[in-house]
């Protein structure tokens, strides 16, 4: 007996090749970014740091002060906070990753290129012939030449 319903439809689709492609580059995306964190944290935002002396994850601005009971010296409402530098550090993440992955596709494109050959283009077919008797240029499918009114072959 065939399977039918929804649990069917689903496994019929998870077993296709391009969702497992799919989760796979997610597996590997989710690696790689981590790599990226790394690179952008433990290596640009200081050499940012030492250009121009800040660090982004530090930016932040406080919309509600913390509320402390001073008698037990309990925090009974937590500080709001706008951290606008984890936010920069974010994008400076997003672009360095877009950019290496940039420069992937096109090292990638330019090695499958080099595999295959340059397809020259044919000549393109002629829409003009030489007159054999006034030598004009006349029409290629012209059988009565348009300056001299002779019969071309």
């Amino acid at each position: 007996m065939k399977k039918t319903g929804f649990f069917a439809e689903f496994k019929k689709f998870i077993m296709r090749g391009n969702v497992i492609d799919l989760a796979v580059g997610v597996i590997i995306g989710g690696a790689f970014q981590a790599i990226v964190n790394s690179l952008v944290n433990d290596l640009i935002s200081p050499l940012l740091g030492l250009i121009g002396g800040t660090d982004f994850t530090k930016y932040a601005i406080t919309l509600k002060e913390a509320v402390v009971d001073k008698a037990t010296g309990e925090v009974t409402s937590e500080a709001v906070m706008l951290n606008y530098g984890a936010f920069i550090t974010a994008v400076i993440n997003f672009l360095i990753m877009a950019f290496i992955i940039f420069l992937l596709v096109k090292t990638i494109n330019k090695i499958s290129d080099l595999g295959k050959k340059k397809e020259e283009e044919a000549p393109a077919a002629p829409t003009t012939k030489v007159c054999p008797f006034c030598k004009s240029e006349i029409a290629i499918d012209a059988v009565k030449c348009a300056h001299c009114t002779s019969d071309v072959e």
